[in-house]
């Protein structure tokens, strides 16, 4: 009788069974340097850490028309090709975010979005503060550490983006995550925005239709 195989023996497999994406575009064509010094010249009010401006309908003003375009054209190919929907993504409200030296951002989720947006319209400090994007958004009473070398992207807890300037970075609005604090003598500058869905979901026949 042939001796059973070891577990290093025997052969497994690993596969996914979802992802999470986040879509990155650069942007920086479509952003003029008069349209920076007026993102910058707007009034900001303390947030709990950092500062944001006190006008969130930012798209909304005229003088971002160019911007407020190519952020359209970015969530349309979001739309279509990574979520694979017919609806289109708008956004709702924006803003812009400042973090002066040593402040970061805390952990959060974005609600009554669907799809959240960052965008880098100006030169970043070095260090940029990374965007720390979080696997779990809630209390878990038992949590096992991973081992430093056997991390990979079925056990990870979380996944830094380093921006870059004229980034534009989209992403489920659901995700946890938070930006590291500005390690750097200079601000950090950045717009926010949430979208929601237009058009058509659900189904006539199923009597679930919904025009948004």
């Amino acid at each position: 009788m042939a001796e059973p195989k070891s577990d290093t023996e025997r052969k497994f497999e690993v596969k996914p069974l979802f992802a999470e994406p986040y879509f990155r575009i650069n942007i920086a064509d479509a952003i003029s340097p008069e349209q920076v010094t007026f993102i910058k010249s707007l009034k900001f009010l303390k947030s709990q850490v950092n500062h944001i401006s006190e006008e969130l309908y930012l798209f909304e003003r005229k003088e971002m028309k160019s911007i407020k375009k190519a952020v359209h054209e970015a969530l349309d190919t979001f739309a279509r090709e990574v979520m694979g929907i017919a609806q289109k993504l708008t956004v709702t409200q924006s803003w812009a975010l400042l973090n002066p030296p040593g402040v970061g951002m805390h952990g959060h989720t974005h609600s009554n979005s669907i799809v959240s947006g960052s965008l880098y319209f100006t030169d970043l400090p070095n260090p940029p503060g990374n965007m720390i994007f979080e696997r779990h958004n809630h209390y878990r009473q038992i949590e096992l550490i991973v081992g430093h070398d056997k991390t990979n992207i079925y056990n990870a807890t979380r996944n830094a983006i380093a921006p870059k300037k004229g980034d534009l970075i989209l992403f489920s609005s659901a995700l946890q995550h938070y930006v590291e604090p500005n390690n750097s003598n200079l601000d950090r500058h950045s717009i926010a925005f949430n979208t929601f869905v237009r058009g058509k979901i659900g189904s006539f026949r199923d009597v679930s239709e919904l025009e948004l």
